[in-house]
């Protein structure tokens, strides 16, 4: 082993120890059952089925009673975890700036009636390949990226959704207090090029970048490939015969007619091996048309002029042989030169990098598998998931690979996230644990046998918001018990 080599491995060994420490500082009320439950979630072999079975992991040296205690009644302290997720190293683009990807993934419980706080989650994929609404848990996520195809992200922040919720003022807030962390954390400086912020097709890319207008961030988002946007008036403008104000708007931008596009400010074309030749395309100074309804009803004063420009990525060819459709992308820069259209769109290719995270805390690390009844619960589950990832990224450099027969050797820089979780557990045993040790107890009496239960868990409708704002109730005769029983 180099000396360079041994420096990264002790200087990995120690955020490691660090991170380890700082979370069991995080953990306010029964902490040992947490960070043992946590310690079990990255050691045990193989995918986590059920959250009991962790119990028998040898990290977990409590029963399952204690698990289910400190996931139902612990104490998080979510702000300093917060923190600490953000002065870790973090991942950075080839010009050296943040990218962050901002995601919504479903913890999906159609049949916990008495589950609160439920939502309706857009799902797709599911029976028929269909677009379907199914209630569950929405969670906010965002992630730094990293550069090249990787399945690796350094997760920043998870939130609950709550029934209802503007998921574009959401986000603005979320992303707000995600980047004072990081400048609070010395992750971004004067001077520095701006914070990128990827979103998807699902979000309101102008609508977010005029809520983060006073922050050092760029806004990258997919839009509909039906999209009508507005040109600029033409300056200077020359006022007609019949007088009038100056207009507000130019011309129409409609995405499916390229009569109405115009000049083109920039013209790329990049050779690729999975895609072909990429040409992207990209126009300035193009806005929507604010109305005042929806989320603009209550806005004060005149509407904003939110301009930006407008990508058009299309590619030759689609590894899965499919219709190779164009991407439209918005982007709140002005004046894109053929660096910076070429920028966007590799960014937003590395956006589906966080699709890899989601299926690793779910399919892996068995983020959705509990059938917690209580939302608070869940978030607490999600909180130990989103550590035991920040350790799993830590530990990537003093990871070596533990390979099944039937796999391919991997180089130990190329170790994907599951890989390096089957060596966790030769890594904890040099770390140590800072849980004590547990109280020798009997367990409680229980409910006498033969009892039936006197307390019913009530059961919540899912949550669902009326276009007036109130909540949606459902109507008396639809309620149980409200319809007259027959007697004949």
């Amino acid at each position: 082993m180099g000396l360079v080599e041994h420096s990264v491995q002790r200087e990995a060994f120690e955020k490691v120890s660090e991170f380890r420490s700082e979370l069991y500082a995080c953990l306010a009320s029964r902490a040992d059952t947490l960070f043992e439950l946590c310690d079990a979630l990255l050691c045990t072999d193989g995918p986590v089925r059920t959250l009991v079975d962790l119990a028998l992991a040898p990290e977990h040296r409590r029963g399952h009673g204690a698990l289910y205690a400190g996931i139902n009644r612990g104490r998080i302290d979510v702000a300093r975890l917060r923190r600490t997720l953000a002065g870790l190293p973090l991942p950075r683009a080839s010009d050296g700036r943040l990218v962050l990807a901002v995601d919504v993934s479903p913890w999906l419980r159609p049949d916990a009636d008495t589950s609160s706080d439920r939502s309706f989650c857009h799902t797709f994929g599911r029976g028929l390949g269909k677009h379907q609404m199914v209630p569950g848990w929405p969670y906010s996520i965002v992630a730094a990226l990293e550069t090249g195809r990787t399945s690796w992200t350094a997760l920043l922040d998870a939130i609950r959704l709550e029934p209802g919720a503007d998921v574009a003022a959401v986000t603005a807030v979320q992303v707000r207090d995600v980047v004072e962390r990081l400048v609070e954390a010395g992750q971004w400086r004067t001077g520095d090029l701006d914070i990128l912020v990827v979103l998807d097709a699902g979000y309101d890319a102008p609508r977010i970048a005029h809520l983060l207008a006073n922050l050092p961030v760029e806004i990258l988002g997919r839009m509909r490939s039906g999209r009508v946007m507005r040109k600029a008036v033409p300056v200077p403008w020359i006022c007609p015969p019949q007088g009038g104000r100056p207009p507000k708007h130019g011309g129409e931008f409609v995405f499916g007619d390229p009569a109405t596009w115009g000049e083109v400010t920039a013209v790329t074309q990049t050779s690729t091996t999975r895609y072909g030749t990429a040409t992207a395309q990209a126009w300035d100074r193009l806005h929507p048309r604010l109305t005042r309804r929806a989320a603009w009803i209550d806005h004060e004063g005149p509407l904003p002029i939110i301009a930006g420009t407008v990508i058009r990525l299309r590619v030759e060819k689609l590894p899965s042989g499919g219709v190779n459709k164009p991407v439209w992308l918005w982007w709140s820069g002005a004046g894109a030169t053929p660096d910076d259209v070429n920028r966007c769109w590799q960014s937003f290719l590395r956006r589906f990098d966080l699709e890899h995270t989601f299926r690793l805390l779910k399919q892996t690390l068995g983020w959705t598998r509990p059938r917690l009844r209580n939302s608070d619960a869940a978030d607490r589950w999600t909180w130990i998931v989103v550590a035991a990832h920040a350790q799993l990224r830590l530990a990537r450099p003093l990871a070596h690979d533990l390979r099944r027969p039937w796999e391919r050797p991997a180089e130990p820089n190329k170790l994907t996230p599951a890989r390096v979780r089957r060596g966790f557990r030769n890594l904890r045993a040099k770390t140590g644990s800072p849980a004590g040790a547990p109280k020798p107890s009997r367990p409680g009496p229980g409910r006498p046998r033969g009892s039936k239960n006197q307390r019913p868990a009530p059961s919540h409708d899912v949550g669902r918001v009326l276009a007036t704002g109130e909540a949606y109730a459902r109507p008396a005769h639809h309620k149980k018990g409200t319809k007259p029983r027959r007697t004949e």
